[in-house]
Parts: structure tokens; C-alpha cells; sequence
């Protein structure tokens, strides 16, 4: 007796499964591994637009500790619903002080040529830590993060030590930038690699 030719599976069952399971890769993948931000302000002028579109490498933590000069984005601390990106300065059991606008770690003067200083004026300490902080150890586990557009960032001498914990990844790629001022992307930018 003949068996009968199997049947194959419908063209809506099988666009049913390549959906769900794009889906779930795609889940794991923005879950553990790369996600995409977009950078809303300009606290991190020059190194990231306003409207740069960034990929964020988040498995990079699990194999490796952070290091001065890493570009995160991260819980931030007083509100965790919203992500920041800032730049890791100093690094578990390092001293930090800021004094007229210079930033000195352990005690040296730290040379950062991707720093901005857009306001020429200085802020007395009992007006702002903006221009005047510290000493402080940063404490284990913890990081001191502070913003390229040094006069105009809300960053760790505003709030405080970020948590490791709160680390989401690190930025590694401009795959998309817009100019909204000009309403036309900025082609340079993309495929820039973040550092």
C-alpha cells in the first residue's frame, strides 16, 4: 500500500516561525548583547552629536572591568527609567579632584584632548561643584563619570559615584547620525567608531 506524500508545511505556518524566531534573536541579541541608543543632548559634545545613533556592546563588562577613557551608557542614578552616556574618568581606588576646571587624578593633572570647556567663566565651590570638586576616592566598585562638555554635563560632581551594576555597555559605533539644525544626516559620522 502506497503511504501518502507528507505534507508540507503552509507558506503562512512557515512566515508564522521565521517571524518568532527573527523575534527572539532579536530579543537576545538587544537583551545581552548589542543595543542602539541615540544621544538626546549635547553633554558629550564634541565626541557625540546630538543625534548620533549608537551601537552599545553589552557583553563587553562580563569579560573585561571598565577603564578610564570607556564611553558607557548607563542607569542613571537618580531616575533608572532613563539611560546616560558619559565617559569613565576615574576607576575604583583613584583620587579625584577638580580644581578651576582641571581635572587631577592622583594627584596629576589628566590630559583630555576631546575636552570642551564652553563657558569661560568659573563657578565658586559654594555655587556649584561644576568647576571645583573634591578630593575624593572613588570607592570599589564604583566609577566617576563625567561628560566631554564639561560646563554643560549633569554628571558624577552633580550626583555622585556610578555603581557598576548599573553599567549597560559601552559605546563602540556611530551607525547613524542626523542634524536636525540642518534636517540632512551627517554621512562622516557614520560608521565612526566612539572613543
Amino acid at each position: 500500500m502506497a503511504k501518502a506524500p507528507k505534507k508540507g508545511k503552509s507558506a503562512f505556518r512557515e512566515y508564522t516561525e521565521a517571524i518568532i524566531i527573527a523575534l527572539v534573536l532579536a530579543l537576545i541579541i538587544r537583551t545581552f548583547i548589542v543595543q542602539a541608543f541615540k544621544i538626546p543632548s549635547g553633554s558629550m559634545l564634541p565626541t557625540l552629536q546630538i543625534g548620533d545613533h549608537i551601537l552599545v556592546n553589552k557583553f563587553i563588562f562580563h569579560f573585561t572591568s571598565p577603564k578610564r577613557g570607556d564611553i558607557i551608557v548607563f542607569k542613571y542614578p537618580k531616575d533608572e527609567g532613563r539611560d546616560f552616556i558619559k565617559r569613565i574618568v576615574a576607576v575604583p581606588g583613584d583620587k579625584l579632584e577638580v580644581r578651576d576646571k582641571q581635572v587631577f587624578l592622583n594627584d596629576r593633572p589628566l590630559d583630555e584632548a576631546y575636552v570642551v570647556h564652553a563657558d569661560p567663566s568659573t563657578q565658586d565651590q559654594s555655587f556649584s561643584p561644576r568647576d571645583f570638586f573634591g578630593p575624593v576616592i572613588v570607592p570599589p566598585g564604583n566609577y566617576f563619570m563625567m561628560g566631554d562638555n564639561r560646563d554643560h554635563s549633569m554628571d558624577s560632581r552633580f550626583w555622585g559615584f556610578l555603581h557598576q551594576k548599573k553599567i549597560r555597555g559601552k559605546a563602540f559605533l556611530i551607525y547613524w547620525s542626523w542634524d536636525s539644525d540642518k534636517f540632512r544626516p551627517r554621512w562622516l559620522r557614520i560608521g565612526k567608531i566612539v572613543h
